[in-house]
């Protein structure tokens, strides 16, 4: 299921950067996560830590083949790069 240039365009309008994951000939569109839901997958992920994964990738999806979260070897391809959604930017730390 390809998005159309409008879609994204609109997906891109309502939520910021937008994300198109592949796996073999599936495909899926994702947004950043809120911090909310970072957090909230933090929670999930304690004793799970497929559970951030999964929660992850439920919060930020925004259409695709859904049997990327429904089978095994297809999720787990795509968990072992969920994580790159979450943008870390260099800081400093000056003690004055």
């Amino acid at each position: 299921m390809e998005a159309t240039k409008e879609q994204i365009a609109e997906w891109q309008k309502k939520h910021g950067d937008i994300y198109c994951m592949k796996v073999e000939d599936r495909i899926c569109y994702l947004k950043k996560p809120s911090r909310k839901a970072i957090g909230y997958a933090s929670m999930a992920g304690k004793d799970n830590p497929l559970k951030f994964n999964e929660t992850l990738l439920n919060d930020c999806w925004l259409a695709g083949d859904e049997e990327i979260k429904t089978d095994d070897t297809l999720f787990l391809s795509v968990s072992a790069r969920i994580g790159e959604l979450i943008e870390i930017k260099n800081t400093e730390l000056v003690k004055l």
